[in-house]
């Protein structure tokens, strides 16, 4: 089913726990809070599993892949209509769809006109969100 390569994708009962797991997230998640949530619902799974369920889902193009602020990878299944660009707040991890058709034609005519092939790509963005900007935490000290 997933894979790229025969037999690249052996189903397991964990592995399909972790695909289940992901796939019940809102947003991004690191490998090691969706292996803590796989634990505390009772799955019997190693912190490996879900890293190399992960990377294998990554390498078959069903999840999307961004880096929080401490460069830690995090994953979300792709959605049906494909890869997709997000804008992810650096400061509560909220993730937005952006629209990125120029990035892709920029690649795509890029690829083109250096005579690469089967081109891969990632751009991240990252930023603060309006909900954190204004929050409480975030007012200035008054003048003293």
């Amino acid at each position: 089913m997933y894979g790229t390569t025969p037999g690249a994708w052996r189903t397991t009962p964990q592995r399909t726990a972790v695909l289940t797991a992901l796939r019940a997230c809102d947003g991004f998640i690191s490998a090691q809070t969706l292996h803590a949530a796989l634990l505390a619902e009772g799955v019997a799974v190693g912190l490996t599993t879900v890293y190399r369920t992960l990377r294998l889902l990554e390498t078959a193009g069903h999840v999307d892949v961004v880096r929080d602020s401490d460069g830690e990878r995090l994953y979300r299944p792709r959605p049906d209509e494909g890869h997709r660009h997000y804008l992810v707040c650096r400061e509560c991890g909220l993730s937005l769809a952006v629209d990125a058709e120029e990035v892709e034609r920029w690649v795509t005519r890029t690829a083109r006109d250096i005579g690469f092939h089967a081109v891969t790509h990632t751009v991240e963005l990252t930023g603060v969100c309006d909900g954190c900007l204004s929050g409480p935490d975030r007012r200035t000290a008054p003048d003293t």
